[in-house]
Formats: structure tokens, C-alpha cells, sequence
């Protein structure tokens, strides 16, 4: 699970006259300064293009003709056979704040990562089967602990380097279970606390024996985690230095990996272009190497508005998220033809209210991370269903969604049918019952000023922040603020950038109150083992415990670890649902409101399999997909 939402702003230049992509010339006068932010978006974009051009240039002098040999058993995939040839556009309102596939923990990182990085494993989203990946094939023995990985022979980096076993060894015992590098991605892997063993059988066969059964194994040991390449980053973890390789300041020579493609030119705050892998090692049904595109093109723009006005302008081919509110615009566009609306259902993605729970200080200053008084509060069980209670979920779905969504009471939504939990506790809009839980924990009005204060005469007032640029949340915010203030709390609205968010809930843990949203990849219950765990790296309100600070959270550790061992399903839904029901009635995270799910697309862009149980709702097969006429 990592963190969904963000915003950065767009940055681009004119220099001179300069002819752009579209034919027409633009001489510097027309924008005094230079400068084609704000209105002339559609410049802006031609700019990039424009930029991107010499990265095309690049792309001749590094690659060549694709002409690579492919492995002997090169993976050949179900989709209809497509054409090569354009360029895909996409936009998004963040920027990767890493390109390396072990230490990132956002989507904004993960949207690029996954064009350049594969696993032992291939996921189906459709039909949420495991298909071979770089492995060809696989076994389990009898004792359903001990798995055979075969490696297809001839599959080469995106350097041309051959790939091998090395890499597999490399990338779990010398990476993931590395205890000196800080990873999301050991939660997965690990069974009672212990690693897997991996070993090398020859130069295409891994061997990997896991502690206890583990139900996910396939999906979080082969798909999950992807492959990095030991000639390139041995050095960084023989120095000490992984944590910071394939950062966004990598020279994208140096970014070597086996997915569909690999990057040409990252310019931040602008844009990241990505060039068609010419190693890599997919095929169409007639034999075409994959992908069908020569390059794809992510640009960052200002916000969600400006993202939106980009598809409807038909500056971007694909718009993943279409917004509720935004809905009938698209229908009504739509419906003119150019581009499909694509309703997928109640997405399982949810924003989130968290309270920091943690108990540490600072190493440098010796200063709580949390103010002592705050720190009791937001710790009261009580505290935090009362706040529950107090939120106008409705009001939510109405003012923030146009009606196009549910509110959300629970840790997972309805749109995982296959695990949700119905029955647990539900917190409807009761003011009044907010007021009991907090009376009974001694928070009152003690001086009729309209604000609530706890025995020690300390008013209930506490920071809350949220992702700029992410309108639909800020609305939420300024709504959930309304309704404490009616309660007699005061909140202080302080929105700031994603990547700052992600630093104080990951890193530094100086926040008192975060109002974010949370993605998903899977429908699978570990998928959110690095959330619930209370060791977890993503374990919001109190992360990476060295022991759980409260019966609670050592309950739901003990379920999570008994969901991992058996394959019977009506086992493990037994154990998850008792989770769902303790993460209900705790309320660590506030569960406010899930929308409806909609994405746009040209229709010329071909092959699209559209899910709703991914962040990449369009693009997640994007070596398959094609431009049309």
C-alpha cells in the first residue's frame, strides 16, 4: 500500500523563436520574460515537447536500430497485436521523489518505476492471476514452502547486459534483507519476523524456501518486488550508499532496469521522458517486440484542474483519474466523440485522518515528536472514535464528490467484495455522541468559551495537513475542520506538498494531524501487511515499533501472520475480518469518504484493459497498448 496524491508545478521556458512539434513558431515576444506558466498551458506543453525532442536525439545515439536478440523463450503476450510507432502523453501533478524500486513508498515514485523495473512475476489486474515474468516458470513442493524459480535464458538489462540469477540473489539477500537499507518492501517477505531463504541453483534456476506456508508467496515475493541489477548498484551497497542510488539527480544512462522502457531525460518539475527498452523481452502473438510505443512522455503539471484541462484540450492521451466532480464535464465531452468516459465502480483508494500515536523524540533535539498533552489525547481510543462521530461524511460525498461516492467507515471499501468485512462498527454523523466519548475521557467546555479543554486546562486544538494541489481534499479538510470547530476543536489547516507529507509520516514524524489517501495495488490482504503491522515502515500513527505499544495492535500482528499461513480462504477471511473489526473500533486512521472511479481515454489508444484495484488503472499493461488511427 503506499501514499496516493500530490502536487509540484510545472516549470518551462522559452528561449528565442523556436518552431515547435505543431509547426506553428512562437518568437520570444509573445511572453515577456520568458516565462509560459498559467494560462499558456498549451505552449507549455509544446515546450516539453520541445525539450523532448533532444531526449529523442539521445534516444538514437544510445539505442541504435532495435535489433537486440530475444531470450529463447521470450514471453508472448494474449493482447490484440498492434502497431508500433508515436509517442504516449500523460500528465500528473508530482514528480518521483526516487527511481529506485526498493526504497520508494508513493505512487508518484511507483507511476515511473513500474515503466522501467520487472518482476519474477507478471500480475494479471483482470483476472488477478500470476503469469510468468522474468521467470518462465515456477514450482512449489510438497511441503508448499519450497519454490523453484526457472529464469528465462537470454533476457537482457536495458543496458544489454545479460540477466541472471546474480540479480535475483542480489536484489532479496544483498538488498531487501539488508538490514542497514530502510525498505517498505521487506514487510512483505518475511514470515514471523523471519526471511526467506534464496538461493542460487545455476545461472537460471532460484531456489526460495519460506519459514511457514505463506498464502501470497507469488504475489508479493515474485511480482512485488522488482529486480535490480547487480553490476550497476553492488557498489552502492558495498558503500553504504543504495538508500540514495536511482535517485531523480541519476543520469539516466545509469538507470538500468528490464522493464518496457527506460528514461531519457528527467527535467524536475517538467517532465520525464522514456524511450521503448530495445532488450525487452515481450513479444506480440506475430512475434513484434513490445512495447508498440516509442516513447512515453509524463509531464508535470500544477494541479488536478490543470491535468483535466490537458486530456479535454487533447494535449494527453489518457487521464486515469477523472475526478467526480469533474464527471458530467467528461460525459458531456464525451459524448462528442475524441475520447471515452470509463466508469469502473467505487474505487478502493480512501482518504484517510491520522493522528500521530508516536511515543519517540527526536534523535537530534531529544523533543517529542509528539507535544505531551497532544500525544495523550490522540492515544485515547475514546478521542479518536469521537472525531469519527463528528465528521459529516455525507456532507463529504455532497460538497467534495458531487454525490459520486459512499462514505467509508472501514480500513478496505465495498469494492473489494472478495475480503471486505460488513460488518463492523459505523460511526453515522452524532455530534452528540462525540461529545459523550469525549466527556468521558474528561475533554468538556470548562469555561463556556466554545472550546473544548482536558482536565489539565489544555484547549483541544491540533495542526492538520493535507496535499496541496489536490483540491478535492482540501475542500474535505476545510469541511472536517467546520465540523470539530462546531464540536468546540480547533484545527489548524496547514496544507503543504506531497513529498513534505510522505518526509513527516515516514521520516522525520514531526505532524500532529494528516489528512491523506491511501492506494492500493491488490485486492489481497498483505498487500497492507507494511500498514498493519505494528513493525511496519507504513504503520501511520506509530511506525517501524520494535514491540506493539498497544494490545491491539499485537492482536492484529498475530492475525496478519496467521492470515499468511494457510491457503484455505475461509480461514484467512475469518482472521482479516477480525482485523477490519479492530481497526474499525480503534479508528488509528479515520476512514472519511471513497468516490467513484472514473478514467478517460483517446480512442485511438488501443488494448486497454481498464481496472479499478491498481493506482495504474490504464497504463498497468502499457507495454501492450497502442496508438490507433
Amino acid at each position: 500500500m503506499t501514499w496516493r496524491n500530490w502536487k509540484w508545478p510545472l516549470r518551462a521556458r522559452l528561449r528565442r523563436g523556436v518552431r515547435l512539434p505543431s509547426g506553428a513558431f512562437y518568437p520570444q515576444q509573445a511572453f515577456p520574460n520568458g516565462n509560459c506558466n498559467g494560462a499558456r498551458a498549451t505552449i507549455a506543453l509544446s515546450m516539453c515537447f520541445l525539450l523532448c525532442g533532444c531526449g529523442q536525439k539521445q534516444q538514437s545515439a544510445r539505442s541504435g536500430a532495435d535489433t537486440a536478440p530475444l531470450p529463447e523463450k521470450p514471453r508472448v503476450v494474449s493482447a490484440e497485436p498492434g502497431v508500433r510507432g508515436g509517442r504516449m502523453r500523460l500528465a500528473n501533478f508530482a514528480e518521483p521523489k526516487t527511481f529506485n524500486p526498493i526504497t520508494a513508498a508513493e505512487t508518484s515514485s511507483f507511476d515511473l518505476i513500474y515503466l522501467m523495473f520487472d518482476g519474477l512475476v507478471k500480475k494479471n489486474f483482470v483476472t488477478q492471476e500470476m503469469e510468468p515474468g522474468l521467470a518462465e516458470r515456477w514450482t512449489v513442493g510438497p511441503d508448499q514452502k519450497t519454490w523453484t524459480f526457472h529464469l528465462r535464458k537470454g533476457v537482457r538489462w536495458s543496458d544489454g547486459q545479460p540477466f541472471t540469477a546474480d540479480d535475483v540473489i542480489f536484489t532479496y539477500n544483498d538488498v531487501i534483507y539488508n538490514t542497514n537499507i530502510v525498505n517498505v518492501k521487506v514487510d512483505f517477505i518475511r514470515v514471523g519476523g523471519k526471511n526467506f531463504e534464496v538461493t542460487k541453483i545455476d545461472d537460471y534456476t532460484v531456489k526460495v524456501v519460506t519459514p511457514d506456508i505463506y498464502a501470497p508467496f507469488l504475489e508479493y515475493f515474485g511480482h512485488h518486488n522488482r529486480i535490480v541489477p547487480r553490476h550497476i548498484l553492488s557498489k552502492a551497497v558495498a558503500n553504504k550508499t543504495f538508500e540514495s542510488a536511482y535517485g531523480v539527480n541519476t543520469q539516466p544512462s545509469e538507470l538500468i532496469g528490464t522493464g518496457p522502457f527506460r528514461l531519457v531525460q528527467h527535467k524536475p518539475g517538467q517532465f520525464s521522458l522514456f524511450e521503448r527498452n530495445p532488450h525487452y523481452w515481450s513479444v506480440d502473438s506475430k512475434g513484434t517486440r513490445l512495447p508498440y510505443v516509442d516513447n512515453v512522455i509524463v509531464m508535470v503539471v500544477p494541479d488536478q484542474n490543470t491535468m483535466a484541462l490537458r486530456f479535454l484540450n487533447g494535449e494527453t492521451d489518457l487521464l486515469e483519474f477523472v475526478r467526480p466532480e469533474e464527471y458530467e464535464r467528461f460525459k458531456g465531452a464525451s459524448a462528442k466523440g475524441g475520447f471515452k468516459l470509463i466508469e469502473l465502480g467505487v474505487t478502493p483508494q480512501l482518504d484517510l485522518i491520522i493522528f500521530n500515536q508516536n511515543t519517540g523524540a527526536n534523535p537530534s533535539t531529544g523533543k517529542p515528536h509528539v507535544n505531551p498533552a497532544k500525544l495523550k489525547w490522540f492515544r485515547e481510543t475514546k478521542f479518536r472514535q469521537a472525531i469519527s462521530f463528528a465528521i459529516d461524511r455525507p456532507s463529504i460525498v455532497r460538497s467534495t464528490l458531487s454525490g459520486l461516492g459512499e462514505p467509508n467507515y472501514g480500513y478496505i471499501t465495498r469494492a473489494n467484495k472478495r475480503w471486505v468485512n460488513t460488518n463492523i462498527a459505523q460511526y453515522p454523523y452524532h455530534p452528540a455522541r462525540a461529545r459523550e466519548l469525549l466527556s468521558e475521557i474528561g475533554i468538556q467546555d470548562r469555561n463556556n468559551d466554545g472550546l473544548l479543554e482536558d482536565r489539565d486546562g489544555n484547549i483541544i486544538e491540533f495542526e492538520m495537513n493535507t496535499n496541496a494541489g489536490n483540491s478535492r481534499r482540501e475542500k474535505g479538510s476545510i469541511l472536517v475542520q467546520d465540523d470539530l470547530k462546531k464540536l468546540g476543536i480547533r484545527v489548524n489547516f496547514r496544507p503543504m506538498d506531497f513529498v513534505t507529507i510522505v518526509q513527516k509520516l515516514d521520516s522525520t514524524f514531526d505532524f500532529e494531524c494528516i489528512y491523506l489517501g491511501m492506494a492500493s495495488e491488490s485486492t489481497e490482504p498483505a498487500e497492507t501487511l507494511n500498514v498493519l503491522r505494528s513493525s511496519g515502515f507504513l504503520h501511520q500513527w506509530f511506525p517501524r515499533q520494535k514491540t506493539p505499544s498497544t494490545d491491539w495492535e499485537a492482536r492484529i500482528d498475530q492475525l496478519m501472520e496467521l492470515n499468511l499461513k494457510t491457503f484455505d480462504f475461509a480461514e484467512r477471511k475469518k482472521y482479516f475480518d477480525e482485523v477490519q473489526a479492530i481497526m474499525a473500533e480503534q479508528m488509528p486512521m479515520i476512514p472519511t469518504v471513497a468516490m467513484n472511479a472514473y478514467s478517460a481515454a483517446r480512442n485511438n489508444v488501443a488494448n486497454l484493459r481498464p481496472i479499478v484495484h491498481h493506482n495504474n488503472r490504464l497504463i498497468w499493461n502499457i507495454e501492450e497498448l497502442y496508438l490507433g488511427k
